[in-house]
C-alpha cells in the first residue's frame, strides 16, 4: 500500500509513519514545515506525483484555546483547507482519511457515543472539527473519519500543546505534593501506538468509509488518569479531583465525552483498555530515561 501522510512529527503522525515503515507500506511522509494541508496546490501536486492508494491527514489545529482566539484560522486549517483535496483525492480514486475528536460532542448524553450519534459542539474547536467531517464526507464518498480521544504519545508529548496531559502530571508530581485535576470530565485516553495500529488495521479494509471511533477502551475522568499516572510511577504527589463544570477558564468542555467503537469492532478492529495503553506509555518513558 502507498500511503501519503501529512502531519508526520505529531504524536499519532510520527507513529503512524514509524507502523506503516514496519509493515512495509510505501510512505511518503510530510512534516507541517513541509506540506502545509493550506497549500491545496502544493498537496495535490504531491498527490499527483506519489500517486498514493491513501491519503492521511494526521495535521490539526488542536490547541483548544488558539482555536477560540483564532477562529478562522482554525476553519481553514480543520475544515477548508480540506475541500480540495478531498476533491483530488476523489476525482484520482485516492482514500482520504481524516482524523476527529470527540470534542464534536457536547458530552451531555451521558453514555458513550456512538458513530451515529449526532454532532453538537460547544466551543470553535469542535464546531471547526465538525465542519471539517461534513467537508470531508460531502465531497468523497470514500472518505473515512476516524475520531479519537485524549491522545498521549511520544517522549516530548505534542510540540504545539508543549507535552501531553501525561507528560505534564509527570512534571507537575515531581515539583508538588498536590494537584487539582478534574473530575467531571469524562473520556477514553488514548495511547497513540494504539491508535496508530488500529487506524491501519482498519484502512486495510479497503471497501469502508464514514465515520469509525477509535479509542483505548473504557473511559475514566482526567483525574482519575492523573491517579493511575502518579500511582504507577510510586510518586507521592496526591491527584485531588475537582469539579470545574466542564470549564477551562472561559472555555466550555464536553463532560462525558467517552467514544464507543462499534463499527471498526465489526471488523475486528480494538484497541487495549486505556489503563493497559498507559502502562506501555509510562514504561516506554523509562525505557528512554
Amino acid at each position: 500500500m502507498k500511503i501519503l501522510l501529512i502531519g508526520k512529527n505529531g504524536q499519532l503522525g510520527s507513529e503512524i509513519d514509524k507502523q506503516s515503515v514496519e509493515r512495509g507500506y510505501n510512505v511518503h511522509s510530510f512534516g507541517h514545515e513541509e506540506l502545509d494541508i493550506t497549500d491545496s496546490e502544493k498537496v495535490k501536486r504531491e498527490i499527483e506525483s506519489f500517486a498514493p492508494d491513501v491519503v492521511i491527514n494526521a495535521s490539526a489545529l488542536h490547541v483548544v484555546p488558539q482555536c477560540e482566539e483564532k477562529p478562522e484560522k482554525a476553519f481553514l486549517v480543520n475544515a477548508i483547507s480540506l475541500k480540495p483535496i478531498v476533491q483530488f483525492c476523489s476525482e484520482k480514486n485516492v482514500k482520504f482519511v481524516h482524523y476527529s475528536t470527540d470534542y464534536v460532542f457536547d458530552g451531555l448524553k451521558g453514555s458513550t457515543y456512538v458513530e451515529e450519534d449526532k454532532p453538537d459542539p460547544v466551543q470553535m474547536y469542535g464546531i471547526s472539527k465538525a465542519a471539517g467531517e461534513y467537508v470531508a464526507l460531502a465531497y468523497s464518498k470514500t472518505s473515512i473519519i476516524i475520531r479519537s480521544n485524549g491522545v498521549y504519545g511520544g517522549k516530548h508529548g505534542s510540540m504545539a500543546k508543549k507535552g501531553n496531559f501525561a507528560l505534564n502530571i509527570l512534571e507537575q508530581a515531581r515539583k508538588e505534593k498536590i494537584i487539582e485535576v478534574a473530575k467531571e470530565q469524562i473520556v477514553n485516553p488514548t495511547y497513540a501506538v494504539d491508535l496508530a495500529k488500529a487506524s491501519l488495521d482498519l484502512i486495510e479494509h479497503r471497501n469502508i468509509s464514514g465515520i469509525y471511533h477509535l479509542a483505548n477502551e473504557g473511559y475514566c475522568s482526567w483525574a482519575e488518569f492523573a491517579q493511575e499516572i502518579v500511582k504507577d510511577k510510586g510518586l507521592p504527589t496526591k491527584i485531588i479531583p475537582v469539579d470545574r463544570k466542564g470549564m477551562a477558564g472561559p472555555l466550555k468542555r464536553p463532560l462525558f465525552s467517552a467514544l464507543k467503537n462499534r463499527r471498526a469492532a465489526k471488523l475486528g478492529v480494538r484497541l487495549p483498555s486505556w489503563r493497559d495503553g498507559l502502562r506501555r506509555y509510562l514504561l516506554s518513558l523509562k525505557l528512554d530515561e
